[in-house]
């Protein structure tokens, strides 16, 4: 397999990433037909829309050390078969209990793609592409939602609904059909040598992803949940999915209801926020590998998002229509460009051989955010209003800045010393040729002129440590020796300027007539 095929794991990876988002995030789109078939209230409809979130919930950190433990390919198919028969039992019964279960099992199983497919990008990429690989994977979230929001509804006018949970099902089926062909298991030499960023300068080759905390031993599941800054990263992540939801989910709403603009046109407005977001995670994640860092792009981002949440309070209060959808767009792509870095920091952070479950760990309590944002700002904008919600939803990403503060990425590794040769030693360094003028010197103080012309030698002393200089042997006395070696020395420049005298008022002799 050569280095091409990497980007064939990328998209098959994306590809399955993108299925199991569809009906993560994209029944949505068809919850009209669903409120009509089942008789639901807009919040039976939320609760049932939120049964796939509740089974990922449920099994996300159970997936990561057996992604671990038996690979990518394995658990990616499994996770896709499950889903598909899931979907396709959810389009077969009509009860609603039964499709509640069936979606929410659906969740459970597809779960596994969110950490195997990043766990497959962050081994096989490089550290200096690793950024925008997974800026490209996480682009697959709002690429997969999207285009079940914008296709399920035709497919359930024509056929009904059950004919989108078959559309879902065989989406499914394909992916994991895709992931048994072409994903495999890299050699060993890959996955050891797969780099962390330095926390300055290029991405540079460190050994296996994460430190070694376990004292040599094979690290386990507890281990990387005691890990205090996986912990830091986790929690900052989770704070800065609050602004995200607030955006994504309310967006609409703001410019629906507080401005008086059509759903559909808000709607394509969210959509473009939606695009300018993915774009975003693409360019951020190229920014990090230039730097060769996650985190500290990471803070930038989250300070960003904190002054864009007071850009779009103020802008509710007081902007033009124009302005505000401006803002608006602008500050979305803000609060969802992050994404990919949290992600590749967490398997970055973790011991070696787990890196899928500190990922899981890490997107657990992104979706435990995710699933308790829209209530409670629903709940803040009821009170407070719009600006006053977007002010106190800013402290968020603020709090994420300073937790992320402590945790310091590790550094390349110094380069080992010479062999033989202390950490801490000297190397000595070669002395430049003698000038013909020194030459002549040192020739009038000894009758050897090569031992006049040899430079005092950098010799071991009696520890073997380098860089001690002896002098060579001298005619005038014996090494050391007082007339001997310190009388040569002294004697030098008086031979110098002997040597150099009558240079500058040499004339040629006139031949004899």
């Amino acid at each position: 397999m050569g280095a091409g095929y990497r980007w064939v794991v990328l998209a098959v990876g994306t590809v399955a990433q993108a299925t199991t988002s569809a009906y993560f995030q994209g029944l949505a789109g068809i919850g009209p037909a669903l409120r009509a078939e089942h008789g639901l209230t807009l919040g039976g409809l939320g609760l049932l829309l939120a049964c796939p979130t509740a089974g990922i919930l449920l099994t996300l950190l159970a997936w990561g050390p057996v992604v671990d433990r038996y690979g990518e390919c394995p658990a990616m198919t499994a996770g896709l078969a499950g889903a598909a028969a899931c979907l396709f039992g959810a389009g077969l019964g009509h009860d609603l209990a039964t499709r509640a279960v069936l979606l929410a099992l659906a969740g459970a199983a597809g779960a596994s793609v969110t950490t195997a497919s990043g766990r497959a990008v962050l081994t096989w990429f490089p550290g200096a592409r690793r950024g925008v690989a997974m800026g490209i994977r996480q682009c697959a979230v709002p690429a997969g939602s999207g285009l079940a929001a914008a296709g399920l509804p035709a497919v359930t006018g024509r056929f009904g609904v059950a004919a989108a949970f078959y559309a879902l099902a065989a989406c499914c089926l394909a992916a994991g059909i895709a992931v048994l062909a072409f994903i495999r298991e890299p050699p060993e030499a890959v996955r050891a040598a797969a780099p962390r960023p330095a926390a300055a300068g290029p991405a540079v080759s460190a050994g296996p992803v994460g430190p070694d905390l376990t004292g040599g031993r094979a690290a386990s599941t507890r281990d990387v949940l005691r890990d205090r800054r996986l912990w830091r990263l986790s929690v900052a992540a989770g704070l800065l999915v609050v602004p995200q939801f607030t955006m994504v989910a309310f967006l609409v709403e703001v410019l629906h209801d507080g401005r008086g603009m059509s759903a559909q046109r808000a709607a394509v407005v969210l959509t473009v926020a939606q695009a300018a977001g993915a774009l975003a995670r693409i360019l951020v994640g190229a920014w990090s590998d230039r730097v060769g860092a996650r985190l500290r792009p990471l803070r930038v981002l989250a300070v960003a998002a904190a002054a864009g949440m007071v850009a779009a309070a103020a802008a509710t209060a007081t902007a033009p229509v124009g302005l505000l959808v401006a803002v608006l767009v602008l500050v979305t792509a803000l609060t969802v460009c992050w994404n990919g870095l949290a992600f590749t920091a967490a398997g970055e952070l973790a011991p070696p051989g787990r890196a899928a479950t500190a990922m899981a760990a890490e997107n657990t309590l992104n979706f435990v955010a995710a699933a308790a944002t829209p209530p409670l700002v629903g709940l803040l904008v009821t009170g407070t209003g719009w600006s006053r919600a977007f002010l106190l939803v800013a402290a968020a990403p603020v709090v994420a800045a300073v937790a992320l503060r402590p945790i310091l990425e590790r550094r390349p590794p110094r380069p080992p010393h010479p062999p033989g040769t202390r950490p801490d030693a000297v190397t000595p360094v070669p002395n430049p040729a003698p000038p013909p003028a020194r030459l002549a010197a040192d020739s009038l103080l000894c009758t050897d002129p090569s031992a006049g012309s040899r430079r005092l030698a950098a010799e071991p002393d009696k520890a073997g440590r380098p860089g001690r200089r002896r002098p060579p042997a001298s005619p005038i006395g014996g090494e050391g020796a007082i007339g001997g070696g310190d009388a040569r020395s002294a004697m030098r420049p008086l031979a110098f300027m002997f040597a150099t005298s009558g240079r500058a008022n040499r004339r040629p002799v006139p031949p004899l007539s």
